[in-house]
């Protein structure tokens, strides 16, 4: 019965840590493409500029967008990019902050 309970918990606490998953790709990215930013849709929307995510098997263009930061303290976003490690590439997500 205890092994079972804390198999359990073990697993539920497991679960609650977020997972980031970075993988490593022998290809370059691409410069990053002009993009021409349309006007902000509001006030307190912040700009997320455009990078070039991989989809497998290439890299492929993810547009930039306008967007609100989930709450009034996180006002900066560190934005995508591609840093060389390993002999590879990895792609560190966009956060806010």
């Amino acid at each position: 019965m205890m092994k079972t309970l804390f198999a359990g918990l073990l697993l539920a606490a497991a679960l609650a840590v977020p997972i980031y998953s970075q993988i490593s790709i022998r290809i370059g990215p691409p410069r990053a493409q002009v993009e021409r930013r349309p006007s902000s849709p509001g006030r307190g929307y912040v700009w997320i500029p455009g990078y070039q995510n991989w989809n497998g098997s290439s890299h492929q263009w993810t547009p930039g967008r306008w967007e609100q930061p989930p709450n009034r303290r996180q006002k900066h976003w560190d934005k995508h990019h591609w840093v060389k490690r390993n002999g590879g590439w990895v792609l560190i997500e966009g956060r806010w902050r």
